[in-house]
């Protein structure tokens, strides 16, 4: 299977052995990041420094001219990726053989909601999360259309992947996150990730729903989970908390939210684009869920985009809902986290691909090359020589 691993800029930028180290794996390509949220990133091989601090949400190229004048905008990258960073890492990977696809993170942007406190999602409680981007809103849906347009087509790259193209909600994995104390569940993640900023107040009204009522209805349904005394079915118990037909309407809400912003970002970067650009989604085939991985209904994101990349780290089992409806020349990519100190496997890199591949995926995403220790990439060439 064709197999692509993500990198960094500053994985590669200032390594002259990066590049055909990375080659060296066995990979056809790689998935560099030209859009990221702000991280904390070891570098364990780099001659200059072992460890990277993006102090904030940015793009790692100098952003266009279509920024001009407006009030939401992407910042450039600081003295972590400075200059055109992605374009230096591009052609020196391109120069080593690899094919380059961008790698662009969309609606998780901390600084964003420091900055403009009205773009980020409201919960019940009147508490904002600044880390999240309410996608309902006109201003925000235009400054990511235009962001993954920009973002996604960087000069030489070959296509892109999508990520946080959806809503994100409570789950962020922050710096110093100290919001596991209670076990939410699945329920009770969706519950707290509901929106009430002015423009999902007006949605909800249009389904039908009064967002005060619902904002205490919610705030009801999850008393039981703050005293643990509630047990977490996933939907149904949304909606034996909220009531069948007011759980149904707040998804159909999000859930039409959620594709057109799709279907515009998308239809955004094709129009950008050479022709044979590939486009893919990360995504997570259980539409109401929220994060990185957006939740998506899979015949429509595969009616949409080129294919998806499916989070496989630890089961390949969200493959199959892509696979029942993936028509023929879809991508599906299953992602593998192959870095030990992650909570990833690459020892059984191989199994873990052939399983993937009985379960539909067509292609391998391995996360991380910059960030696994030489120990792990040895494994990851070991397993991809036998393929």
């Amino acid at each position: 299977m064709r197999t692509s691993a993500f990198v960094y800029p500053w994985d590669v930028t200032g390594d002259p052995e990066a590049p055909a180290r990375i080659a060296g794996l066995g990979v056809e390509q790689v998935t560099l990041a030209a859009a990221y949220h702000s991280t904390r990133a070891l570098t364990p091989r780099h001659p200059r420094h072992r460890i990277v601090t993006a102090e904030y949400a940015a793009v790692l190229y100098p952003p266009g001219d279509r920024w001009a004048g407006r009030g939401l905008r992407p910042y450039p990258a600081g003295r972590w990726a400075p200059g055109d960073a992605y374009g230096e890492a591009a052609e020196a990977l391109a120069a080593a053989g690899l094919e380059v696809h961008t790698w662009v993170v969309l609606a998780h942007n901390s600084r964003l909601g420091a900055e403009h406190p009205d773009t980020s999602v409201v919960n019940a409680y009147g508490d904002r999360y600044p880390w999240a981007p309410c996608i309902a809103q006109p201003a925000t849906r235009a400054y990511l259309v235009d962001l993954a347009a920009e973002a996604a087509v960087r000069p030489g790259a070959r296509g892109t992947e999508l990520e946080s193209l959806g809503w994100y909600g409570l789950q962020h994995l922050h710096a110093h996150d100290k919001t596991a104390g209670v076990g939410l569940g699945d329920a009770g993640q969706y519950l707290m990730s509901l929106c009430f900023c002015p423009s999902c107040r007006a949605g909800y009204g249009a389904h039908g729903l009064a967002a005060d009522a619902l904002a205490a209805a919610v705030r009801e349904a999850l008393e039981p989970l703050w005293r643990g005394a509630a047990d977490d079915e996933g939907w149904p118990t949304v909606e034996k908390l909220l009531g069948k037909d007011t759980a149904t309407a707040t998804r159909a809400w999000r859930e039409s939210t959620a594709r057109t912003l799709q279907e515009e970002a998308v239809a955004a970067v094709r129009a950008a684009a050479p022709d044979g650009f590939q486009v893919l989604l990360h995504a997570d085939p259980v539409p109401y869920h929220c994060g990185a991985n957006a939740g998506v209904d899979p015949a429509h994101i595969l009616s949409v985009a080129d294919g998806v990349v499916v989070p496989c780290t630890g089961g390949t089992a969200l493959l199959a809902p892509f696979a029942g409806q993936a028509r023929e020349g879809a991508v599906l990519a299953a992602n593998l986290t192959v870095v030990s100190g992650m909570g990833g496997s690459p020892g059984t890199l191989a199994a873990d691909a052939a399983r993937a591949r009985a379960d539909g995926a067509t292609e391998l995403r391995l996360y991380h090359a910059g960030l696994a220790s030489d120990g792990d990439l040895a494994a990851v060439r070991e397993a991809l020589a036998t393929r």
